[in-house]
């Protein structure tokens, strides 16, 4: 009975892996930019669709840019005056652990009103339906990453079985 109940929580941990290896990492404005003044970032967020446990990785030079995450009032009006948190190392990452809507810009002086600023709606996942249809398709590292991690699941379950 415990060498059941070991392998049913060696199988959950797996899967549980398995799944995590479909978040995504995004660099913000990439390919084409990064965090800086050029990137048209209400274009790049429309490619692109985020989920919990996706990451954004904020990329610039810390000497002219920061990332700050504000409320919606904050994002409206340009303002970092009561921030939830402020980001200053040049390489930041932003983990995105729920469903609902992030906001960021840049503090320095006139950039987020040049632009400098990203709005993030975290959707859940598609389950099934017209809509999972339309979501985008999995990368290929993730596919086999969710792959090998079932396959583990299914070869320690059967060695295991006639212990059970």
């Amino acid at each position: 009975m415990a060498a059941a109940a070991a392998v049913v929580m060696v199988a959950a941990v797996l899967a549980g892996q398995a799944m995590a290896a479909g978040a995504t990492t995004y660099t913000v404005g990439a390919p084409d930019g990064l965090w800086d003044m050029e990137t048209d970032y209400k274009e790049w967020v429309a490619r692109r669709t985020f989920h919990p446990g996706d990451k954004l990785t904020f990329t610039y030079s810390r000497e002219l840019h920061d990332v700050v995450e504000v409320t919606k009032a904050g994002y409206d009006a340009c303002s970092n005056a009561n921030n939830i948190s402020a980001f200053r190392s040049g390489n930041d990452l932003v983990a995105l652990t729920a469903v609902g809507t992030r906001y960021f810009l840049c503090g320095l002086t006139g950039h987020c009103g040049s632009g400098m600023k990203i709005r993030i709606d975290v959707v859940a996942a598609a389950s099934s339906g017209p809509a999972a249809a339309a979501a985008p398709l999995p990368s290929t590292s993730s596919v086999t990453a969710a792959v090998a991690g079932s396959r583990l699941v299914l070869v320690l379950l059967y060695a295991l079985l006639p212990l059970w």
